[in-house]
């Protein structure tokens, strides 16, 4: 073997390490968030905070599953989603598996589960909200950008 499949094998272990790793981030985060009342869960629900306050906005995260790979529409949704954020500085994530999504997010006061398509973790403009697993997950986000992959996708662990 040589010295530069050695570091290929080490890299493609510590981005899978560095992966999983966000993915327990994001799950952490979104407990915490709950517990805070700082979600915003639906695409248009997150379009109305977007547009009303942006700046209370820290994080975003869009999910789709083999279901809605086609759907035009929510594609269409999800560009103008990315775009704010990127307008805006704030990370965006992509999650692939929406039952898991949901739940971690619960159900609506009908028991219905929500539209988990798009989740934002906002924060007051006020007094930001600081949290571990935001940071942790702010600093993949950056590392994924440095490699030009400005909307990684991460696996949520199982359950």
């Amino acid at each position: 073997m040589t010295l530069e499949e050695i570091r290929g094998q080490e890299s493609a272990l510590n981005t899978t390490d560095r992966v999983q790793s966000a993915g327990t981030a994001l799950e952490e985060l979104l407990v915490a968030a709950k517990k805070q009342d700082y979600l915003t869960v639906g695409v248009y629900e997150s379009a109305q905070v977007m547009n009303v306050d942006p700046d209370s906005v820290a994080f975003c995260v869009l999910a789709t599953d083999e279901e809605y790979e086609c759907d035009i529409a929510l594609q269409i949704h999800f560009t103008l989603i990315q775009a704010f954020c990127f307008d805006n500085y704030i990370n965006v994530v992509r999650v692939n598996d929406i039952d898991r999504l949901a739940d971690l997010v619960g159900t609506d006061e009908s028991g219905e589960p929500k539209d988990v398509h798009c989740i934002l973790v906002t924060s007051p403009s006020a007094e930001p909200w600081k949290d571990p697993a935001l940071e942790k997950l702010s600093l993949f986000c950056e590392e994924s950008h440095s490699v030009h992959d400005w909307v990684p996708t991460i696996p949520l662990p199982e359950r």
